[in-house]
């Protein structure tokens, strides 16, 4: 059976729970150690990655706040009035990000200025590499199985995560092993396109939800 392929014979909605439970956890742990690196390194790719991580920590608590609700029974229109408010919140500082990391990323590049190496930056986006888009599957699975449209999303924007991950373990191994300076600045302007893409699309989502109703 495909990892995307529900089975009727699990709870799925409390392994919904748990899968966004753990990446919460994970993501908290992922930007501590991210910024911390991102500040002994002066790595622009490291300080975006954890600010990311940061984003996705609240993105999966309102996640966690929606299939509590949802699973006892509450209003479906006060839910999704919350949802509503929090994908705002949350695609509005993805777009806030994604103007640093321009404006910081052109500076940097501007000036010249090279990350030192980052032993820490590289182990982590390795690790976030491996597991995140086994993480991701596992919930698609889950959000297919409770038909939850939120989950589906969600587990869609850790499954980007993975791809951010290889954009700065890229630029972190191309400074650490080939000297090259501009590698980290680029990198990190590679998560640019992914964070306008769902900073955009989060409120293009909502208005399509309210024509709907």
């Amino acid at each position: 059976m495909s990892p995307t392929e529900p089975s009727p014979t699990r709870d799925w909605r409390r392994i919904a729970i748990r899968l966004v439970a753990a990446t919460q956890l994970y993501n908290i742990v992922e930007a501590g150690v991210a910024l911390w690196a991102a500040a002994a390194a002066s790595s622009i790719a490291l300080l975006g990655f954890g600010l990311d991580s940061l984003i996705e920590t609240a993105a999966a608590g309102a996640m966690l706040y929606h299939l509590w609700w949802e699973g006892r029974g509450r209003d479906p229109g006060a839910i999704e009035g919350r949802e509503r408010a929090v994908h705002r919140f949350v695609g509005a500082t993805l777009l806030l990000l994604a103007c640093y990391v321009v404006g910081q990323s052109a500076w940097t590049l501007w000036r010249r200025e090279a990350a030192a190496e980052s032993v820490v930056g590289i182990c982590l986006a390795a690790a976030s590499l491996v597991i995140m888009p086994v993480v991701s599957l596992y919930k698609l699975r889950a959000a297919r199985a409770v038909g939850s449209r939120a989950l589906a999303a969600e587990a869609k924007e850790t499954l980007a995560c993975a791809y951010l991950s290889l954009c700065l373990l890229a630029g972190l191994a191309a400074n650490a092993a080939l000297g090259w300076w501009w590698a980290d600045p680029v990198a990190a302007l590679l998560m640019v396109p992914w964070l306008v893409h769902e900073g955009v699309e989060g409120f293009e989502e909502e208005e399509e939800e309210e024509d709907d109703a």
